[in-house]
């Protein structure tokens, strides 16, 4: 049952698990986990204690595997969104439509934006 006081959590994941757990094999690394939302930790080669993975890295794994599922599903959301407003704002000769999807759009956007790498 829902309470007033929780809300549902719609996370956008930026990074597959299984990238990460490739790249930390092919480098050495072990026991990866995730702290806070994209904080990823795991114990570089020879230590005793957990490192972040690095920013650099993860900007490499970004780059090089692209979107995740749930990133295009939002990018996907947000054009069939504009689309509809567009042809709504249209048919019924008011602004408010393309305004409501300017506004999702943006925190779209936002939530696309991958923070503290």
């Amino acid at each position: 049952m829902l309470s007033l006081t929780s809300r549902p959590s719609v996370k956008i994941q930026h990074f597959h698990d299984e990238w990460l757990e490739d790249w930390c094999q092919e480098n050495g690394w072990t026991d990866l986990f995730c702290e806070r939302k994209n904080n990823y930790w795991a114990f570089p080669p020879g230590a005793v204690m957990p490192e972040p993975i690095p920013g650099k890295v993860l900007r490499n794994i970004k780059s090089k595997n692209g979107m995740t599922q749930s990133e295009k599903l939002w990018s996907l959301s947000a054009i069939i969104g504009t689309c509809v407003a567009v042809i709504s704002t249209y048919l019924l000769k008011c602004p408010m439509p393309m305004i409501l999807a300017f506004a999702f759009d943006a925190v779209t956007a936002a939530r696309l934006e991958v923070e503290d790498i």
